[in-house]
Parts: C-alpha cells; sequence; structure tokens
C-alpha cells in the first residue's frame, strides 16, 4: 500500500524516492527506511543513501532505474537521508521500530513484557532462558522479539543479535543441506550472543531441522547465550521432540493474552500521535470497540483510514471508519458472536451424528472426526481460548490443538473438503442469526 504508489530511481548510491505528501514520507521512512537500505546492501553490495521527493505521482510505478535524463524540479525540497553509518556487519534483521519504549504494557501482557527486559538486562541467565512467549496471533509477540534485540545492540553495538521465523529457519537449513554448506550454517547460529526465532511452531514436526535446532539450541545454552522463542501455543502442546520440549521448559514461559479496550485505544493513540494525524477520540475508540482479537490488525485499520484521509484530504469520522473498515468489523463480529452450540448443531445433522455425540467418550471414526471439525470451527470462529473449548467437548486444550491442526492441515490440502467446510461455517453463521 505505501510503496505500490512511489516512484524509485537509483543514482549511484542514492535512491530517490518519489511520493505523494510529507506523510508518505514519514511513513517510509520511519518503517521501510531501514528494510529499503538492508535489502540494497544484501543484494547489490551497495550503502545506499535515501533521497526524498514530494511531488503528484501520475503513474504507480514499482521499478528501479537509473535515469538517463534530468529529473524535473520538485514541488518540495527533497529531503536527504544522514550518509551511512558504520555498523555491527552482522544481519540481525531486526525492525528498529518495535521497542519497548513504543510497547504499550497492560495487564494482559505484563509478565512477558517485564521478562523480557530482564532478558536484556540478564543475558543467558538461567533463570531467564530459554524465553518462550506464546499467544493467539497478532497479540505483539514479534513487536517484544524485536525490541529485546534492539535493546540489546544499543547497549552493546557489537552484539551477535539475530532475529528469525521458524519456517525461515527450516528453508535455510534444507538449503544448508543442498548446498552442502552445513558447517558454516551451524557456525552462523552457534557464534550468536543472542537468538531470536519467532513462530517456532514451524520447526515442530520437520526431525531434520528439529534435530538441528536442538543441537543449535544446546550449543547457545551451553555457551550462556540467550535464546527467546514465540509461539502461538505452549511448549507443552508443540509437537516437539521431548528432550527439546523439556529444554524449553527450564526458562521461563509467558503468555500474552487479548487487550481489553483501554489497552486497545491507548495502542491506537499511540499510533496516531507517532505518525503524527489529527484523528478524534471517538473515531479512535469506534475502531477499539470493533476489532478486539487481534493487535495487528488493530494498527492495520488505522493506518487504512490515514491513509485514505490522507489520499483524499479529508477529515476521518466515525462515517468513513465504519464504512472503510467494513470487511473487518464484519469479520470480527461473526468471530465473536457464533454460538458453539450452533457450531454442534450443524456440525451434528451434516455428519447424522447427536448433540450428544460431542462430548462422549466414543473414539469411533464416525463420531470423532465430526468432534475434531467441530473444535476446528470453534477456534476459527469464536473468541473461546482452548481449554474453554476443550469443556465443552469434555476434553483437554491439548485434544483441541491437535483437531486444529489436523483439520487445518486437511482444508489446506483438499480442496473439496475446504468446500465442504466453507459450506458447514454458511450454515453455521445462517443458523446463528436466527
Amino acid at each position: 500500500m505505501w510503496l505500490r504508489p512511489a516512484v524509485f530511481t537509483l543514482e549511484g548510491q542514492t535512491l530517490t524516492i518519489q511520493i505523494p505528501n510529507p506523510f508518505w514520507q514519514k511513513t517510509i521512512q520511519t518503517r521501510y527506511e531501514n528494510i529499503i537500505k538492508d535489502a540494497f546492501l544484501k543484494h547489490t553490495g551497495l550503502e545506499i543513501n535515501l533521497s526524498y521527493i514530494i511531488q503528484e505521482i501520475k503513474e504507480p510505478a514499482v521499478s528501479v532505474s537509473v535515469p538517463t535524463e534530468t529529473v524535473p524540479a520538485p514541488a518540495v525540497a527533497p529531503v536527504t537521508a544522514a550518509p551511512a553509518v558504520k555498523r555491527n556487519p552482522f544481519p540481525s534483521r531486526l525492525n528498529p521500530s518495535y521497542r519497548f519504549e513504543n510497547f504499550i504494557e497492560s495487564p494482559s501482557n505484563r509478565f512477558s513484557y517485564k521478562a523480557a527486559q530482564a532478558v536484556v538486562n540478564k543475558l543467558g541467565n538461567r533463570e531467564n532462558n530459554p524465553m518462550v512467549i506464546y499467544s493467539t496471533p497478532g497479540l505483539g509477540k514479534t513487536h517484544l522479539l524485536h525490541a529485546i534485540g534492539n535493546e540489546i545492540l544499543q547497549k552493546n553495538p557489537n552484539a551477535k543479535v539475530l532475529y528469525m521465523s521458524g519456517e525461515e529457519f527450516v528453508s535455510e537449513y534444507i538449503e544448508a543441506l543442498q548446498n552442502k554448506s552445513s558447517e558454516s550454517f551451524r557456525k552462523k547460529y552457534r557464534s550468536l550472543d543472542c537468538f531470536l526465532m519467532d513462530d517456532i511452531q514451524f520447526v515442530a514436526g520437520k526431525s531434520a531441522s528439529e534435530l538441528e535446532f536442538f543441537y543449535t539450541f544446546n550449543a547457545l545454552f551451553e555457551s550462556h547465550k540467550q535464546i527467546v522463542l514465540s509461539s502461538d501455543r505452549t511448549p507443552q502442546q508443540l509437537d516437539l521432540d521431548e528432550r527439546l520440549s523439556s529444554r524449553l521448559l527450564s526458562g521461563i514461559t509467558s503468555e500474552i493474552k487479548k487487550p481489553n479496550l483501554e489497552t486497545r485505544i491507548a495502542i491506537l493513540r499511540q499510533k496516531r500521535d507517532s505518525i503524527h494525524f489529527d484523528i478524534g477520540d471517538d473515531v479512535i475508540s469506534f475502531i477499539a470497540e470493533g476489532i478486539q482479537t487481534n493487535i495487528r490488525e488493530l494498527e492495520g485499520s488505522l493506518y487504512r483510514l490515514v491513509s485514505y484521509c490522507s489520499t483524499h484530504g479529508v477529515i476521518p469520522t466515525i462515517a468513513i471508519a465504519r464504512e472503510l473498515l467494513s470487511d473487518i468489523l464484519s469479520r470480527e463480529e461473526e468471530r465473536l458472536s457464533v454460538n458453539v452450540n450452533a457450531i454442534k448443531k450443524v456440525v451434528g445433522k451434516h455428519f447424522k451424528i447427536d448433540m450428544e455425540d460431542f462430548q462422549s467418550k466414543r473414539k469411533t471414526q464416525s463420531v470423532a472426526w465430526p468432534r475434531q471439525i467441530a473444535m476446528f470451527l470453534c477456534t476459527d470462529l469464536t473468541d473461546m481460548s482452548l481449554p474453554e473449548i476443550g469443556r465443552e467437548f469434555n476434553r483437554d486444550h491439548s485434544t483441541v490443538v491437535h483437531a486444529r491442526d489436523l483439520v487445518k492441515e486437511k482444508v489446506k490440502n483438499d480442496p473439496f473438503f475446504s468446500a465442504e467446510i466453507n459450506q458447514i461455517i454458511s450454515e453455521i453463521k445462517a443458523v446463528d442469526k436466527k
């Protein structure tokens, strides 16, 4: 959304970015400038400077080209970024905008926030190592991981800190095997001072990658190097080797829960103030009340509103927000309103089983499979926690996790089953509205 309308021109080691207004420039500077510089350094070896031109863009473009003619004089004098400074050559891959200072502390995340700060102050301390943060997606795990890394580098600019997702770790390990460069792969990871891995659940179940991570974990742990991991579930619920699972439980484990209304309003106010855009508290409250389950979506909705109002030169109002965010708000309402009994009723009718079967001890395929589908739909369509869903089916939360992952995998790989699930969801929503 922010980069597609811009026009990029490269001259020597200066990348000029033409954007339509000052707000656009500030957004790219604060959110993407370091990412752009790192991309050029990685792929071309150039340490570039960035220059901005504020000028109306008639033809959107995304290509980078070397001009053959002089660029027309800008409407506003270009703002040139400061010359590139010498920095730690180790690629931390951290987002500099994620810091402790702009993380909104609240009762839902206080323990994780304080524990993350303790990690920075006592790197590698056995009490805080490893640290595992878990929550449903979009509640701030990634922010805390980056904040830890940025704070470490602020205190020690020469520290070797690396942020990486579990999926990227697996992909890089496979590439190392293909290129016969396993030794350099191991050397890279085992020389770290702090390893920050997001979404470790993507490593679970991939035996070779999981084993490599286990050895990497042990090497760092025994060297008193810090390990911080995030996941969408607790270590006990991850399908990890027992040895690795026990290692994860040896440190500190913290959960981030869904934020209350006051916290969501505070998050939006902070974002509003950071981008210096005038949005009334009534609009802020409207968005915060309408989006309750995902901070990432909450912030994204604000940026979407700001972009629209900035482009069209209008003042944000509740009416504009309601119309612009209708798709997100309707999804949120559906998610929060669906009743678990409606799910059981429709799934039971579809598979011809009784309501009592959902809580029975029967494990025959004709009953177990519809029960697993119903549990999956509860995780997808309601705001209930895993233990709450488990109680509705007379099962524990680990059974719910297994059912969710099993059905999700089949939905992903079987288009006919996916269509069947979509039909069931439509029927559930129709029943729930009656």
